[in-house]
């Protein structure tokens, strides 16, 4: 995988303007922040060596870079899914390629249902620590020492100095800021009221389809990284009210705008 992660950043660094020094990866409803960046370069997945198209409804498929917050920000506008056919390295993959491209820090987003009761549609959850409930991992297979160690450490993987900045923007911003852990699963359909309460027990407070494949290899290849979860519906049992992605996307066109604001706060804050 060294050589094509390499093929794919020889080809991206030809169309940059500047070096990236943050990576964003928006989820279902959240694209719209990387229409804010400044002097911004689009290049769709498909034209770029080795990557996967992006299916999901709501995901544009692009990468985009440009200014935003004084910082040079490489966003990608829209992920990969399980749940599309992807496989978890195949999901994983563009986590290197950030990597190589000499990206510093690793912000990820994402609409999640919510689990805890305490929960609000329309929170943002900042994400510290996930339960892997997808039975699958991106590092399955041979290890590529020139990547990371055969047996990376995830008590670390959701970086303490980026989720510290987190939490002191959202306090001098007056933005209320939940706290939880992410539970991830492979979809496409909702959960079972049953395994939300069974989740609950575990100790998770959002479910969702992405995010944890992503975190496993930024912790293999030693990138920084933190996420965020928008709460775009409470999870299957807790409302008794049937579920729809439309939702999940409405809610997040909704609370856009906070989102935004929140979001570029936190990248103008963080000093390499």
């Amino acid at each position: 995988m060294r050589q094509q992660i390499l093929e794919s950043a020889t080809f991206l660094r030809k169309q940059f303007l500047r070096q990236p020094e943050i990576g964003l990866v928006l989820g279902s409803g959240l694209g719209p922040l990387a229409e804010e960046l400044q002097d911004a370069v689009y290049i769709p997945y498909g034209m770029i060596p080795h990557f996967k198209q992006s299916t999901a409804p709501d995901h544009a498929g692009q990468l985009v870079c440009g200014q935003l917050a004084g910082k040079t920000v490489l966003c990608m506008q829209g992920r990969l899914h399980g749940y599309e056919g992807h496989t978890p390295a195949e999901i994983a993959y563009p986590v290197y390629v950030l990597k190589e491209l000499g990206v510093r820090a690793l912000l990820l987003t994402n609409a999640s249902g919510g689990i805890n009761t305490d929960f609000a549609v329309g929170d943002l959850m900042l994400i510290e620590d996930h339960i892997n409930m997808t039975g699958q991992s991106p590092l399955t297979g041979i290890n590529d020492d020139a990547l990371g160690t055969r047996f990376p450490d995830m008590t670390f993987a959701y970086c303490p100095e980026l989720r510290k900045t987190a939490l002191q923007v959202a306090e001098q911003s007056g933005v209320k800021l939940q706290r939880g852990v992410y539970c991830g699963v492979n979809g496409p359909q909702f959960e079972t009221p049953a395994e939300i309460r069974a989740f609950r027990t575990l100790g998770a407070d959002a479910v969702g389809m992405s995010t944890v494949f992503e975190v496993i290899a930024a912790a293999h290849c030693g990138l920084p990284l933190a996420a965020v979860a928008m709460i775009t519906n409470m999870a299957a049992g807790v409302l008794m009210k049937p579920l729809s992605g439309a939702e999940v996307n409405e809610i997040a066109e909704q609370k856009g705008k906070a989102f935004r604001q929140f979001m570029t706060a936190w990248i103008s804050s963080i000093a390499f």
